[in-house]
């Protein structure tokens, strides 16, 4: 009897680290810099959570899909997007509302990123601001105006209305003319005036920085998170201050609906969010914080979108404008400057 009972007790010790180790997360992200958010997020997580993250990358659209596909039986528990296409997700209603109360580290998040979709459909997890680089060597850049100036005519690149920059940059130009609304037309119209004397309208920022230190471009607008490829080039590349201030975006954490594996979800999300992880990525120069009671050194701030007073001043288009507009801003984009 006792043998039969050591061997029993024997079996369930075994079989209790074999359950823990059956806990997988599924994260969809970006394929962006996933050896250093190995070493900072993933690696750390696991080591406290005893489970298994399945990281799943590719582009937004792919992701989207995905996602879309298996609403019924959800593969993915949770991703890290965009904030316009994680709104795009809830009208579909394929996300779950937050309870924000499970998340220990919420109220540390600057007050833009806790509830940017609304109903708490999503947290906000990192803020990018969106400027021109340029060369002062060769150009002064004072307004978002002088990218359609003839001084930079043949030497300027802009980024496609698809990509996350192109929006920010519409938004920019019609302020510069002191356009109001978001339907954009004017700012379209003007840049399909101007297409033939722009280099190229890029779709990657690794795109862009091999155009810009091959010298065939000298001023381009460009997200802060690819400052680094600039700011380590031997030529006198510098972040312009535009009279009408830096556009600025966000992206988000988001949970599907119905995925069975909510709370591992957010014990991951409020580990992201803790203020010891969002300054360990910020040190690696992964992602800005939201996480408002981080603190780096000046020299680290200087490469990420950093800090209250910047935050706060970012001109942030909507998700719901983003969304509400872009059909027409690609049409007209395709009729008057891809053309």
């Amino acid at each position: 009897m006792k043998k039969t009972l050591s061997l029993s007790a024997l079996c369930c010790a075994l079989a209790v680290p074999a359950i823990a180790q059956d806990k997988t997360l599924t994260i969809s992200t970006y394929s962006f810099a996933q050896d250093a958010y190995k070493e900072a997020l993933y690696d750390p997580f696991e080591a406290i959570c005893d489970c298994k993250l399945v990281i799943e990358t590719g582009n937004s659209v792919e992701r989207m899909s995905k996602i879309e596909a298996n609403a019924k039986d959800p593969v993915i528990d949770m991703a890290v997007i965009s904030s316009h296409d994680a709104l795009a997700l809830a009208r579909k209603d394929l996300l779950a509302q937050l309870d924000v109360a499970k998340l220990s580290n919420y109220d540390l998040l600057y007050e833009a990123a806790q509830d940017p979709l609304g109903d708490h459909m999503a947290v906000g997890y990192t803020f990018y601001a969106s400027s021109i680089v340029y060369r002062t060597d060769l150009v002064e850049i004072n307004s978002w105006a002088d990218l359609l100036d003839e001084k930079l005519a043949g030497n300027v690149s802009l980024p496609n209305i698809t990509g996350t920059q192109g929006p920010l940059t519409l938004m920019m130009l019609a302020k510069a003319n002191g356009e109001t609304g978001t339907d954009y037309k004017g700012v379209i119209s003007d840049i399909g005036a101007h297409a033939d004397d722009i280099v190229t309208f890029y779709s990657r920022s690794s795109e862009l920085a091999q155009l810009m230190n091959q010298e065939e471009v000298i001023a381009a607008p460009v997200g802060r998170f690819a400052w680094s490829r600039f700011k380590s080039s031997p030529l006198p590349f510098a972040w312009a201050e535009p009279a009408e201030g830096q556009a600025g975006g966000m992206n988000v954490m988001i949970m599907t609906k119905g995925n069975g594996n909510e709370d591992l979800a957010y014990q991951f999300m409020d580990f992201w969010l803790s203020t010891e992880v969002q300054t360990r990525i910020a040190e690696a120069l992964i992602d800005s914080p939201a996480n408002a009671d981080v603190v780096v050194s000046d020299e680290i701030a200087d490469n990420l979108t950093y800090g209250a007073d910047l935050i706060n001043s970012l001109n942030i288009l909507s998700p719901a404008e983003i969304i509400d507009n872009r059909e027409a801003w690609v049409d007209q984009w395709n009729t008057e400057v891809i053309r």
